[in-house]
């Protein structure tokens, strides 16, 4: 008889259906995913905004992370991917606070339900964290932490289980979101987008000359976020398979990709290639990537890429200076271009690309009449089943797209009836030290203000001009 060490030994700790490999990647990728916001959105937000808001857009992402945590455990992760309340939302239950059922077989993968929980927080809670993208620099703070609960309860939750739960009605339809193209990207851009319209504009000055205020530290959060979405996208098979692999490699193809692309327009449209769009060129291509990560090829990864770096460019570049609704909303962070247009781009292309055979990996199923990309019945003929899937995609972003306008509209009235959605004009004006009462450099001494001289560091960056490209966020 072999003998096994103890550690290998079915126990109580260690049940037989449990995979240690595939757990172990499952709170790795998750983690990973965690840092994509703590400490990388953080730190990303709080060096590409004005100096005088780094704290107050620091601590908008942290106060994110940390409020969706206790309410994803709270009631949240059920009403995602629990049991059937209606089509498109599970039943609200504290499940995921028992000790039974956190150290239960997930409803999918060889790990515990404890793993799962955790996993899917993570996307939740990034999920608002680009939200506050788009409302840097003048939403009251008491009316984000009222919006944080709100969103995750009555706009998150309807999209996770509708797409990613196997009794959600786009699920069952065969709608193609690997990693969150709909549920994350799409979702974040459309509903931050709509919170900006009914919080306003910033204030003029800061709309019109906004620099970063640490460039350098901006291309660190960028890095983070970048080498983070290899748990983003890898850890999504729920195994340490060779879909996983797929899927990573993709991933930092596309992105790379996508940001030489953006580069290169630059270069040729504005004759210098900008920092802030390498980094804008960097999250579209992560975001166009994200539907479709391990369900296409290399090559199809390359054009994603391509793609990612034209089409969202243009967008934010012509179309935002063009189109009158773009032009009348304050997306700060330009998170309607970055992941709404990029999302919804990556979401077609998944239609498009995405080949039957690494589907069936992904998706475990033998039905061929889903998950077949438009550019593989062409030698098949069977054009009935791309023509769907292709379909299939347009009708969850049409859902995605209706459902975030609404309910982030609806849940934004319901604040203001509360408490303002935008600060005060001194707040506006004065920036972190008006709301936090503290500020992020203190460059004199203990804490010590300098006064106005020119040498001021920060004074000299307020000072300068925007580049020719425009970047000013």
């Amino acid at each position: 008889m072999a003998y096994w060490p103890s550690t290998l030994q079915s126990n109580y700790a260690n049940p037989p259906w449990m995979n240690k490999a595939d757990n172990a990647w499952q709170l790795t990728s998750a983690t990973l995913v965690g840092l994509q916001s703590v400490p990388g959105l953080v730190i990303l937000y709080g060096s590409i905004v004005k100096k005088k808001w780094a704290l107050n857009s620091a601590l908008m992402a942290l106060y994110a992370f940390a409020a969706v945590l206790v309410c994803w455990v709270g009631w949240g992760y059920q009403l995602a991917f629990g049991d059937t309340l209606v089509p498109f939302l599970g039943k609200p239950d504290i499940d995921a606070l028992e000790q039974k059922f956190l150290m239960s077989q997930s409803f999918i993968g060889k790990f515990p339900n404890a793993s799962m929980v955790y996993f899917q927080f993570v996307f939740a809670a990034i999920t608002l964290i680009l939200i506050a993208g788009a409302l840097l620099g003048r939403m009251n703070f008491i009316a984000w932490m009222l919006f944080v609960p709100l969103w995750l309860t009555f706009s998150y939750t309807v999209g996770a289980f509708s797409i990613w739960c196997p009794q959600g009605w786009l699920f069952r339809m065969g709608v193609i979101d690997y990693s969150g193209g709909f549920v994350i990207h799409l979702s974040s851009g459309v509903a931050g987008f709509t919170a900006a319209y009914w919080v306003g504009p910033r204030a003029p000055r800061d709309r019109e000359r906004f620099p970063p205020n640490n460039i350098l530290l901006m291309l660190a959060g960028a890095g983070i976020l970048w080498m983070g979405w290899t748990g983003f996208n890898g850890g999504d098979p729920y195994v340490a398979s060779l879909d996983a692999s797929l899927a990573v490699l993709n991933t930092h193809v596309c992105a790379a990709m996508s940001l030489l692309t953006w580069l290169m327009l630059d270069i040729l449209f504005y004759e210098k290639p900008s920092v802030i769009g390498a980094t804008q060129g960097m999250i579209t291509g992560l975001v166009c990537i994200t539907p479709a990560a391990g369900v296409v090829q290399g090559w199809a990864a390359i054009i994603m890429g391509l793609l990612s770096g034209c089409i969202p460019w243009f967008s934010m570049m012509f179309l935002h200076k063009k189109m009158w609704l773009l032009k009348q909303v304050d997306d700060t962070m330009a998170v309607f271009h970055t992941h709404a247009v990029a999302g919804t781009l990556g979401a077609i292309l998944a239609g498009v690309l995405a080949n039957p055979r690494l589907s069936r990996i992904f998706y475990m199923v033998d039905d061929w009449t889903k998950y077949t990309g438009l550019a593989y019945v062409i030698q098949s003929g069977k054009y009935d089943a791309g023509l769907r899937q292709l379909l299939v995609q347009l009708i969850g972003i049409g859902f995605v797209f209706a459902w975030n306008v609404i309910s982030t509209s609806v849940i934004c009235l319901l604040i203001r009836m509360v408490v303002p959605l935008r600060m005060t004009e001194e707040e506006v004006s004065e920036g972190d030290n008006a709301v936090h009462g503290e500020e992020a450099y203190a460059l004199w001494g203990d804490g010590e203000k300098f006064d106005n001289s020119r040498l001021q560091l920060g004074h000299e960056i307020e000072e300068a001009p925007l580049s020719k490209s425009g970047y000013g966020l």
